[in-house]
């Protein structure tokens, strides 16, 4: 848990924070709203912040007990938005830079973020979504007690974020480090953030879950406008003969998706699925060419800017957002917690 109760001036406002926060929120808001200047201060790189900064119980700033730890007892793992590599150090010089955790841990972190062999490089031989994973790396190698991050994925193209994007879902379910996730994308704190702290002028708006921000807010319209599934699993078998790799979900159930013989049974991947190409039937379809249909059940639905989002559970447990438009809604008779079947072709879906 995170206690925050600070206040920072800023060149035109000031900066007022009072939450508590679960250990995966994402911080969202219009540009100006706060949110770096937010992260920042949690770091220890504002001096004229004031107030309480406590995680987990461990007070790194309380002015009323007359605790202010430095930036570098503070054991915050911060990733800015342009990661900030030392040019002149390999990846592993960057990674070990100040580095506190166990050779072990740092070992299976640096396995988990696919660095092992990239080790020798420099950062100016890197791909941007590889920068991040070392910034990554970085920031955890110093075994944090809160890790920070300020829109990692921004700036980086379709491909490069996916191949990012599932890291911080093993990072938040393997490390379990308390995090802070500044973004601008709503489908990013769905599939990160258990809450969501939206800051408007240095204030906090309001503090919700992710789906309670579909079509609530208008100034975070753009937020919504593309949204994707990130669906975790393992490859159970290849079907050559089909053309296509059966994929077992985390959290229940089984995708299709075409051939990935490049992923031995067994390996880890990451099914990306848009919210607009789910379709959905409200009777059991026959005689479809998608390979994938699943019975769900409809949990909620909220309008976001012209269209309507679903948000679904398949009977085999995994949750799924479904985008449909309000006629379709309408001609369909979707409510809550009506019985629906979604359809999803294989080569829609994007693997990572």
């Amino acid at each position: 848990m995170i206690d925050l109760a600070l206040t920072l001036p800023l060149a035109d406002g000031t900066l007022e924070v009072e939450a508590t926060l679960p250990h995966a929120t994402a911080v969202m808001g219009a540009s100006g709203a706060g949110k770096t200047s937010l992260l920042e201060a949690m770091a220890g790189l504002r001096r004229r912040t004031r107030g309480r900064v406590v995680v987990d119980g461990e007070a790194l700033l309380d002015d009323a007990r007359r605790v202010r730890l430095p930036p570098q007892r503070r054991r915050v793992g911060y990733v800015p938005q342009d990661a900030r590599l030392f040019p002149h150090l390999s990846v592993r010089g960057n990674v070990l830079f100040g580095a506190r955790a166990p050779d072990a841990r740092v070992r299976a972190m640096l396995d988990v973020l696919e660095l092992t062999r990239l080790l020798d490089r420099r950062p100016a031989t890197l791909s941007g979504g590889e920068r991040q994973r070392v910034a990554l790396a970085r920031a955890l190698a110093t075994d944090p007690r809160l890790l920070l991050l300020d829109e990692p994925l921004a700036g980086l193209d379709v491909a490069l974020r996916d191949r990012v994007l599932p890291y911080l879902l093993r990072l938040r379910s393997e490390w379990n480090v308390p995090t802070l996730y500044v973004t601008h994308q709503l489908g990013e704190a769905v599939v990160l953030a258990e809450s969501v702290l939206v800051l408007d002028r240095g204030r906090v708006a309001r503090q919700v879950s992710p789906l309670a921000l579909l079509g609530e807010d208008r100034s975070l319209a753009d937020a919504s406008d593309d949204l994707e599934n990130l669906l975790p699993g393992r490859v159970r078998a290849h079907d050559e003969t089909g053309g296509v790799t059966r994929v077992t979900l985390d959290r229940g159930g089984e995708m299709t998706v075409p051939l990935e013989v490049a992923r031995a049974p067994g390996a880890r991947i990451t099914l990306v699925v848009r919210a607009d190409d789910v379709l959905v039937s409200t009777a059991a379809p026959q005689g479809l060419s998608a390979r994938n249909v699943f019975a769900a059940r409809v949990v909620t639905k909220a309008r976001a800017g012209a269209d309507v989002t679903l948000r679904c559970v398949l009977d085999g447990g995994t949750a799924m957002l479904v985008r449909l438009t309000p006629s379709a809604m309408q001609a369909l008779g979707i409510e809550n917690d009506s019985r629906v079947w979604l359809a999803v072709k294989s080569h829609s879906i994007r693997t990572t």
